[in-house]
């Protein structure tokens, strides 16, 4: 594979490429010395050659644009929008690659992470939370009034919240376009989010009536459900408060009404309510909001993806998505029959959703190219630093179980919780040559 770097994001993308690194930043080799993000494809570092330190985060660059290359295909069959949730990767990088493929927005969920989408140039942020407190709100209102190429919608599912709202745009100064709001429906039991469709109609009027608000669209958040009869339900509440508002003339004229979802696990659900929709004529933006397509996982996302693959009556591309990140370890002890420890622990990869799972391995010296992990082996715990993996007896090469300095891949079943791990992920080529790095802002 050609050398391929990642877009750097609109604005301020020299800062990324000029990021000063050292053997002090994790992932960067000793030997190193001093150097600049974009000096790193020069080094021709291979991760199989032993020149990275482990645990090393990697992303596969030709899977992450065959799963971004997939997802815009599905969107654009399906008359679907996308505002990739940046909070999964925190990396303008990756912002970048989505923007370029059309996302519609960046998706954010507090005011620290909308001021980095906005610092490198993006120019739609929502941030799918409720701006709480003072400083909070100030701060999108302050964002709203420096720049009027800048705009920026956030969510709201009480009076209480709108209110809040409404007096901040009151002390903003200079304030050049109102700030969006999308009205979010919730279910009994789950988050935020209005309970019934007459409470949030009455949030709707609430935005409408407001002095430096106007009214986007609704949404909610579907991803905490468990079954897609509580996914249909709660996307049909969508619609009927969204019926609601536009039989009484709440939206601004002029704009498209936002009708919005937000889960990496039932876009498919999201998409096929929201195929038919009419709101009397009015142009509708049909977003969802997944975030986790573009590096995918091994475990949780694939298992949902492996549902809409079965189930979906939308247009699927040709092609699936795969996991495109790993977290690579070596081998450093094996203290008894039946188990190996690892170089990974809680410190670098996700066990929140699950714990990861060997997928791949390599013996330096002895094989040319990974190959998959026997499937019997499995890590069963994970401390700081450390990853506890069962071989049984008899399981991998030869039945002779892995050796110290073997390499193992481990794949996460969490995007969000690996990626807020690491201030830097390499990224590297279908020979695991090192071909550019990834900068995060958690």
């Amino acid at each position: 594979m050609a050398v391929t770097r990642l877009p750097l994001p609109p604005a301020n993308g020299d800062e990324i490429d000029a990021t000063p690194l050292d053997a002090r930043t994790k992932g960067i080799p000793a030997h190193a010395g001093r150097l600049r993000l974009d000096e790193i494809p020069a080094r021709g570092w291979n991760l199989l050659a032993g020149d990275l330190p482990m645990p090393a985060a990697v992303l596969r660059l030709d899977r992450l644009l065959a799963n971004d290359a997939w997802m815009n295909a599905f969107l654009t069959a399906n008359g679907l929008a996308i505002a990739p949730h940046g909070k999964t990767t925190m990396a303008p990088q990756l912002f970048a690659l989505q923007h370029a493929s059309g996302a519609w927005a960046i998706t954010v969920a507090t005011v620290q992470q909308m001021a980095v989408a906005r610092h490198f140039g993006f120019p739609r942020v929502i941030i799918a939370n409720q701006p709480t407190g003072r400083a909070a709100i100030d701060a999108c209102f302050a964002a709203l009034s420096a720049d009027d190429g800048f705009e920026l919608i956030v969510l709201a599912d009480s009076p209480a919240v709108i209110a809040a709202l409404a007096a901040g745009a009151a002390r903003a100064t200079g304030l050049r376009r109102p700030l969006g709001v999308l009205v979010e429906m919730g279910a009994l039991g789950g988050r935020t989010g209005t309970r019934t469709v007459a409470e949030a109609v009455a949030v709707a009027r609430a935005v409408a009536a407001a002095e430096g608000l106007t009214l986007a669209g609704i949404e909610c958040f579907e991803g905490i459900l468990r079954d897609t009869a509580a996914v249909d339900a709660l996307l049909d509440d969508v619609l009927a408060v969204a019926g609601a508002a536009a039989q009484a003339d709440l939206f601004p004229p002029g704009r498209p009404i936002v009708l919005s979802a937000g889960g990496s696990a039932f876009y498919d659900r999201v998409g096929e309510r929201f195929a038919a929709v009419d709101l009397g004529g009015r142009a509708i933006v049909k977003v969802i909001r997944s975030g986790c397509y573009l590096t995918h996982d091994t475990l949780g996302y694939e298992m949902s993806y492996a549902r809409i693959l079965k189930e979906t009556r939308l247009t699927l591309p040709p092609g699936r998505l795969t996991a495109a990140i790993e977290v690579w370890t070596y081998v450093q002890s094996t203290p008894e029959p039946g188990r190996a420890i690892l170089t990974a622990g809680k410190r670098d990869v996700s066990h929140d959703g699950a714990l990861p799972k060997p997928v791949a391995w390599f013996r330096p010296g002895a094989m040319d190219r990974p190959e998959a992990a026997p499937v019997d082996w499995a890590v069963t715990a994970l401390n700081d630093q450390h990853a506890y993996m069962a071989v049984p007896d008899g399981s991998g090469p030869g039945g002779g179980g892995p050796q110290v300095g073997d390499m193992v891949a481990l794949g996460i079943a969490h995007p969000c919780t690996t990626f807020d791990k690491w201030d830097l992920l390499l990224v590297v080529d279908a020979d695991w040559t090192v071909v550019d790095a990834v900068r995060t802002f958690f």
